[in-house]
């Protein structure tokens, strides 16, 4: 087939593309950018990746500047163009600032160009609006940026070696914080950007915990006084949330706890969750519970203080009690983008890491307890495509060996 033919029919394609399930909508993004490898030379791949960070900043700058509300208020898509000069007006930011940071989205296909000088808005920009949680999510990750920069400089200084402990790694050497969650706890507008993007669907890939686990069969206490399930650093309570709706009439008390500045905006909780100030480095103060939970909480730790919050709840299980993890089980080999993805933010926030079944049975045997099983989806094979749509759920138990 000529290559002309091939792009009339590719673009034919796109002018009238089917409606989609999500699964296909994925598999037919895939091929788009298999094909794109195949095409790209090495030159075209460097400039790519390197320029990336600039469509993210330029993305930031609009959301910081309100450019998205702007638009969305002064007709944009619907009723008609806006052009630079009602924009700065809007956002009080002068106008040539507002053409170029304009000229980059459109660039991007943020916006459209309707006329020199004038756009219009497009789905993604109306998404990127400072009511949607998309904003928040360019926020949160784009100020990373500012640790990932630093990664080459560290390595040179501090020698190449995976870093290993959280009060001490390339969030440190960047910014002048002792630990990231303490550097959220004293800038609010990031810590609300953080809060807003972990309760975004994009976080929760795959089946519920409580859809793989049996719970029926396996979560039982005797009475309604009898502390059922605690949700251990569980955020906005989303997990809680879902686990109440399924299962209305179970027995037991629900304890949801996280850090102050998280637990006291958490809100529309349902009655029969308890909500707990809890620094989970300190005494667990729930005990002999049935289960303890905790979902992406330990991939934000290294092994070093991982093993210590494991420590203070193994100390408060009873001899019934079990442990359920909800985290990335990477494969052992051919990780897919995703995944590795996630690795690099958790070694340059956290000095953490994401780990494979064999470093996660390691790490739960250093704080004394044992991997009784993993619990996956049935149609979830191992490979690293299902492993990257869904999370593994440890289950673990005080180790008989102590």
């Amino acid at each position: 087939m000529k290559v002309t033919h091939l792009i009339e029919k590719l673009n034919a394609t796109a002018e009238k593309l089917p409606s989609l399930q999500e699964s296909e909508r994925r598999q037919l993004l895939q091929a788009c950018d298999d094909l794109k490898t195949k095409l790209e030379t090495p030159f075209d791949l460097a400039s790519r990746l390197v320029f990336s960070g600039h469509q993210a900043i330029a993305l930031r700058l609009g959301v910081d500047l309100k450019l998205f509300d702007a638009i969305a208020a002064k007709g944009g898509r619907s009723s008609g163009s806006v052009n630079i000069y009602e924009l700065a007006e809007e956002t009080s930011a002068e106008p040539l600032l507002i053409g170029r940071i304009m000229r980059f989205l459109t660039a991007m296909s943020v916006v459209e160009e309707v006329s020199p000088g004038s756009y219009k808005s497009t789905s993604l920009a109306a998404a990127l609006v400072s009511s949607s949680p998309l904003s928040a999510a360019m926020i949160h990750g784009t100020h990373f940026m500012t640790v990932l920069s630093k990664l080459p400089e560290y390595f040179r200084t501090k020698g190449w070696e995976s870093p290993s402990d959280a009060f001490d790694g390339p969030f440190q050497f960047a910014i002048e914080s002792p630990h990231y969650f303490e550097f959220l706890s004293s800038n609010p507008f990031y810590q609300q950007a953080f809060n807003t993007t972990m309760t975004m669907s994009f976080r929760r890939r795959g089946e519920d915990w409580f859809d793989v686990f049996p719970v029926a069969d396996r979560l039982r206490v005797p009475g309604d006084a009898d502390p059922l399930l605690v949700d251990i650093g569980g955020g906005q309570g989303e997990d809680l949330k879902k686990f109440k709706a399924r299962f209305p009439t179970m027995s037991g008390r629900l304890f949801l706890q996280d850090l102050p500045a998280v637990a006291q905006g958490v809100q529309d909780l349902p009655a029969g969750i308890e909500v707990q100030d809890h620094d989970f480095f300190q005494v667990q103060p729930v005990k002999n519970a049935k289960a303890y939970f905790m979902r992406t909480v330990l991939h934000d730790w290294p092994d070093k203080q991982a093993a210590q919050i494991l420590g203070r709840v193994r100390d408060a299980m009873g001899p019934d009690s079990i442990l359920l993890i909800s985290e990335t089980m990477l494969p052992e080999s051919g990780a897919l983008l995703p995944s590795v993805l996630s690795d690099m933010q958790m070694m340059g926030s956290f000095a953490s890491l994401e780990r494979t079944e064999a470093q996660w049975r390691a790490l739960f045997e250093q704080a004394g307890l044992e991997l009784v099983q993993t619990w996956l989806p049935d149609d979830c094979d191992g490979s690293a495509e299902s492993l990257a749509k869904q999370p593994a759920l440890f289950e673990v138990r005080k180790s008989l060996k102590e």
